[in-house]
């Protein structure tokens, strides 16, 4: 794998119904008026071969046990690094994706109660060295994040609160242990709000980086 150059690698991550989806689009709409390439990606997917493992994955009327589920993550991650981040990082155009590993950690790791010690271990072996130079973690409440919640919902959509509880408690760990990287967002203010700070932060790494 070559080595990355001036690109840069944004990741938006939280519990279902925190809003990062609207936020990564605004983002995106953000940067582009910056004259800015961006490149928007969605976990698992983005990638023919991930496409098709999404929709294993999301389909709600199927039953996968807790390490199957965490390979096939895993595998959609690898194809969609090898396909397109990494090109699109030595191209120096600003990735922007709709979770990553961190999604792996909370949901598999802290959500099922997989070790996390062999997820790691995974992520060595398929992520390498292509880990985020910014990743936005949107915290809302189970409340709104259960009142935003699909009336169809998918596989994972579809778990007890409880499991949710644990997912949330998992991102703002994430974001206490690696503070440089992981920025806890408070999603329960208005949309603008929100964009807002993203946007100042934004700013901040594109200077940091001479894109702005």
């Amino acid at each position: 794998m070559k080595k990355t150059k001036t690109g840069l690698f944004i990741t938006f991550e939280g519990i279902d119904g925190c809003g990062k989806t609207s936020q990564i689009r605004l983002a995106e709409r953000y940067l582009r008026k910056l004259g800015l390439t961006v490149v928007t990606l969605r976990e698992p997917g983005s990638a023919p071969l991930s496409e098709r493992i999404r929709k294993i994955l999301l389909d709600r009327n199927l039953e996968i046990a807790d390490y199957p589920e965490l390979l096939l993550y895993l595998a959609a991650r690898g194809q969609l690094i090898s396909e397109t981040i990494v090109p699109a990082l030595q191209d120096g155009s600003i990735v922007l994706c709709d979770r990553f590993h961190d999604s792996t950690v909370a949901y598999q790791g802290y959500g099922r109660g997989l070790d996390l010690d062999f997820i790691e271990q995974l992520r060595q072996r398929i992520v390498g060295k292509v880990t985020p130079h910014r990743t936005y973690v949107f915290d809302v409440d189970m409340r709104t994040s259960l009142s935003r919640r699909k009336k169809n919902p998918d596989r994972l959509e579809k778990e007890s609160e409880l499991f949710f509880k644990r997912v949330r408690a998992g991102f703002r760990k994430i974001t206490r242990q690696e503070p440089k990287r992981a920025l806890l967002i408070n999603a329960m203010r208005t949309p603008t709000e929100i964009h807002d700070s993203v946007c100042n932060d934004l700013q901040i790494l594109l200077r940091r980086k001479k894109l702005l």
